[in-house]
């Protein structure tokens, strides 16, 4: 196993049209390969940023026809590197909701690992914002741990950092790294981010690296940034701030084994009888 990663977080504000995040991409890789990255991590839904369902099946390809996908592919094979698309919409083979499908692929071009995002972000906030991420995508069915060279690269997107026991099964079963590529919104960023990542990270005993959109996009929205690489302890070792760039940190993976060598929450766990719900306990009464 390799003992070191250095990994770069691109955060971009993206666009309504693939060809147009493609080329906003690519240079961006390149910088943080000539930078010495291993991994390169891109944010949620990074081959097309488009509210208006309308406009957005218009653009959106099968795995095999998305041109994002193919570009990332012979970018990782040219430059040698690995290369997390953090998520992009995907035209499923079947049904007519697509997939926030996140993909891992090796230096040598081929896709190692395939996430789709399983919590589906359907809220109300606050001014009216709101969001039904299940009217355009169906939710996925698999937690995703890839083997990769420096250990377990457990995978999610966005919303599902809400859902703790997603990330602990993955550092159960071997996760080093824990990634959440994002499209956070900026009152939910502005509130939760920060502490939620910090969380995932301590409690699980991994570095999680966390690439994410910016800004205010074309199709509306208003997305918050602060890609985030965060070491087992919890610390912070890169944050990119509200704008658009680029954020490298180095991974020493022993740091894992030794931050849960000091608190082995993960080997403390015990199983338990849930509590009763309340509404069926007082109908006991």
């Amino acid at each position: 196993m390799t003992d070191t990663l250095r990994v770069a977080c691109v955060q971009i504000t993206g666009k309504p049209r693939v060809e147009d995040n493609i080329a906003l991409i690519d240079p961006m890789i390149r910088e943080a390969a000539a930078k010495g990255a291993d991994l390169v991590c891109l944010p949620e839904i990074c081959n097309l940023v488009q509210k208006n369902r309308e406009e957005q099946q218009k653009q959106v390809r099968t795995e095999a026809e998305d041109p994002a996908l193919a570009a990332f592919r012979a970018l990782a094979k040219e430059l040698g590197i690995w290369i997390h698309a953090g998520s992009l919409a995907i035209r499923p083979e079947e049904g007519d909701r697509l997939a926030n499908r996140g993909f891992l692929i090796a230096p040598d071009g081929t896709i190692r690992a395939k996430y789709d995002k399983i919590h589906m972000f359907d809220v109300d906030l606050e001014n009216a914002e709101s969001y039904r991420e299940s009217f355009s995508y169906r939710p996925g069915e698999h937690a995703v741990l890839a083997e990769t060279p420096w250990g377990g690269y457990g995978m999610g997107v966005c919303y599902d950092v809400r859902f703790p026991a997603l990330f602990r099964d993955l550092a159960g079963a071997g996760a080093k790294v824990l990634t959440m590529p994002a499209c956070f919104t900026q009152p939910t960023g502005k509130a939760h981010w920060h502490v939620l990542l910090r969380a995932r990270a301590i409690e699980n005993g991994c570095f999680v690296i966390a690439a994410a959109q910016c800004g205010e996009h074309e199709d509306g929205r208003k997305t918050y940034g602060h890609s985030l690489i965060i070491d087992p302890w919890g610390e912070v070792l890169a944050d990119a701030g509200p704008d658009q760039g680029i954020i490298l940190a180095d991974l020493d993976m022993a740091r894992v084994d030794e931050v849960r060598g000091m608190v082995p929450s993960l080997k403390n766990g015990r199983d338990y009888a849930p509590p009763v719900p309340l509404d069926l306990a007082q109908a006991g009464e």
